[in-house]
């Protein structure tokens, strides 16, 4: 005779399946929303569109951007925290944004470590000091000579309040003994436009969106904060070699998910993402905006943030830097 409750329960499972196919469907089966936090046109935006396209073209479905600026980073970076962790909402982060701004800004509500889990670093790049060409000055030299004799009457903007340009600035204040105003933004693209229309003298900003401007002549860049000079920037010193041993800052991008992403999914975007790293294609597309590919497994980018935070936290510090 059969058990009814047994054959009751199998005939819901069954309609449970029937009613949502979806559950059966292997990850991922409809369009995915990668958060950036900064506005478009910035480092973090232009090489996630690359890697959207990619893993667009690898996945079989649209990876697509969603650019949610504004305090430092962190506003997309908690929407992200509170998206669920299915796989369908990633942001993509840096050090700014990952690591700099939840230093500095105290309110936010979720953990720059525990609220994510590292999917994969993506790619490397470097800051590079910048001018209006406008300006007689044409070396760091020059530049410094101009603000110690006119401490507080130059200004420099940033992609915003904690990120890497902004503490890039800060460093080199102080490597320098100089007097600079800081000008904040909602993202690198505008501090680099109203660099390039005059309204503020200098900016430092990651490689890729400064490249085009620089070799266009609407921006003279000074240094790069590179250990070495830039292959694409051949004539342009480093800071170090300008004399500024300590200012050596780079850029990096990472994708991340909500924490409590199943482990599944995390691989299977992190085997996308180097396989699509090792492409001549996308080697070739990043480093026409300054950046080297770098992959790896998600351990090496946790592993970074942790290194990352450690390097910044007591520079936040002694820096006294706070946001609301």
């Amino acid at each position: 005779m059969t058990d009814r409750p047994v054959l009751s329960a199998a005939i819901l499972a069954l309609s449970l399946l029937l009613v949502h196919p979806g559950h059966a469907q292997p990850y991922p089966a409809r369009p995915v929303k990668i958060i950036v936090p900064t506005v478009a046109g910035g480092t973090v935006d232009v090489i996630t569109r690359l890697i959207a396209n990619d893993l667009s073209s690898r996945l079989g479905v649209s990876f697509f951007v969603d650019n949610r600026s504004g305090a430092g980073n962190t506003l997309g970076s908690r929407e992200a925290a509170r998206s669920d962790p299915d796989g369908y909402t990633l942001p993509m982060s840096s050090a700014s944004g990952q690591v700099i701004s939840p230093l500095v800004y105290k309110a936010i509500d979720y953990d720059p470590i525990r609220s994510f889990a590292p999917i994969g670093l993506i790619a490397e790049g470097s800051i590079i000091l910048v001018v209006n060409p406008s300006l007689r000055w044409r070396s760091v030299a020059e530049l410094v000579a101009e603000a110690k004799g006119n401490p507080g009457k130059l200004n420099y903007g940033s992609a915003g309040t904690g990120t890497v340009p902004h503490l890039s600035g800060e460093l080199f204040k102080s490597a320098a003994g100089i007097d600079l105003v800081h000008v904040p933004y909602r993202g690198g693209a505008l501090s680099i436009a109203d660099v390039i229309g005059g309204n503020v003298q200098m900016t430092f900003e990651a490689s890729s969106p400064l490249l085009p401007h620089i070799r266009d002549g609407r921006l003279r860049a000074l240094a790069v904060l590179s250990k070495s000079r830039l292959p694409d920037l051949p004539d342009v010193p480093s800071a170090v070699e300008s004399g500024y041993p300590s200012l050596v800052v780079t850029t990096w991008t990472g994708l991340f998910a909500p924490a409590g992403t199943d482990a599944a999914i995390v691989r299977k975007l992190n085997d996308a993402i180097n396989e699509g790293l090792r492409s001549p294609e996308l080697k070739s597309a990043l480093a026409k905006v300054g950046n080297v590919p770098i992959g790896g497994p998600p351990e090496a980018l946790a592993q970074l943030v942790v290194a990352e935070n450690q390097k910044w936290a007591p520079i936040v510090r002694d820096l006294n830097l706070k946001a609301e």
